[in-house]
Order: structure tokens, then C-alpha cells, then sequence
């Protein structure tokens, strides 16, 4: 019997420090900053009758103090398609969150095209280069009835992310 709780304790030990480091897998710097982040977006939506439509993005938000995420405060659409100028986001602050040196999510996003995209917020995962001071998915993402197809942008200041 001592064998199975010794077991169980060593084994809920190894859990619980293997979630901790997932916790903090990555920080993002500069912290405490403002930052921008222009890039492009494509959508998929029921207002475009599902054909993609690109359009210019720049996230506005700051870095938390400890570098443990970031906060997506607000964006500007913008571009040469009628639609890039209807999009509202809706559930800020979104989240930033690096989850390693080469990947992170986005937590809370939620946005209408004309009509609700949907009403429950999604998570975005993406991918990032320091090199590159990029973000970008390499996947299409779904929010609800709408899907984002395409999404790259650069932060201004440079970030770093870093273990």
C-alpha cells in the first residue's frame, strides 16, 4: 500500500511541476510596453459569401510587467475590400500568450463581420520568430461561422521571447 501512495505522490509531483513549466513555458519582452502590431488578416465569412477577403490589421495593446502575456486592447482594419472596413472586435482585451520561444495563443477573440462571427470567444494558436518579429498562423482558424485564413504581423517595439 505504501508503494501505490508513494507512487501516486511522486507521480502527482512530476504533474504538477510539468504543468507549472507549461505555465510559465515563455516571457515576452519588452515588458511593460505599448505596443502596435500591423500585418494582414484574411477572413472567411458569411458576409463575403465564404470567399476570403484580405485586409490590413495593427493590433494595439501593452505587455504585461512580468512579461507573461500580452494585451490585445484594439485593432484597425483597413484596405482596398468594402468588408475591411465593417469588422468590430468584440471581447477585448484578448490574451497573448507565449506558449514556448516558437508558438503562442490567442485567447478571447471574438469579432463581427456585419453579423456576429460568433458568441462564444475562440483561441488562436500561431506561430513566432524572433528573428523574423513575427507572428503568423500556418493554419486556418476558426471563430464561430467565420474563418480566419491567413494572419501575419510584426511588433512594434521588437518583441523577444524567450524560456
Amino acid at each position: 500500500m505504501n508503494t501505490v501512495k508513494t507512487l501516486f505522490s511522486v507521480a502527482s509531483c512530476v504533474i504538477c511541476l510539468g504543468v507549472t513549466s507549461m505555465v510559465n513555458a515563455a516571457t515576452i519582452e519588452p515588458k511593460g510596453a505599448n505596443f502596435t502590431a500591423p500585418g494582414t488578416i484574411t477572413v472567411r465569412s458569411p458576409a463575403s459569401l465564404y470567399i476570403p477577403v484580405s485586409c490590413n490589421i495593427n493590433f494595439s495593446g501593452n505587455v504585461t510587467a512580468d512579461g507573461s502575456k500580452a494585451m490585445i486592447t484594439g485593432a484597425t482594419v483597413s484596405g482596398s475590400n468594402r468588408l475591411c472596413r465593417v469588422p468590430v472586435l468584440k471581447n477585448l482585451p484578448w490574451t497573448l500568450t507565449a506558449t514556448s520561444t516558437t508558438s503562442g495563443t490567442v485567447s478571447g477573440v471574438m469579432f463581427q463581420v456585419l453579423s456576429d462571427c460568433s458568441d462564444t470567444p475562440a483561441t488562436i494558436t500561431g506561430n513566432w520568430s524572433n528573428d523574423q518579429n513575427r507572428l503568423w498562423i500556418s493554419s486556418p482558424q476558426q471563430v464561430g461561422n467565420c474563418t480566419i485564413t491567413n494572419l501575419s504581423v510584426n511588433p512594434n517595439p521588437r518583441f523577444k521571447v524567450s524560456e
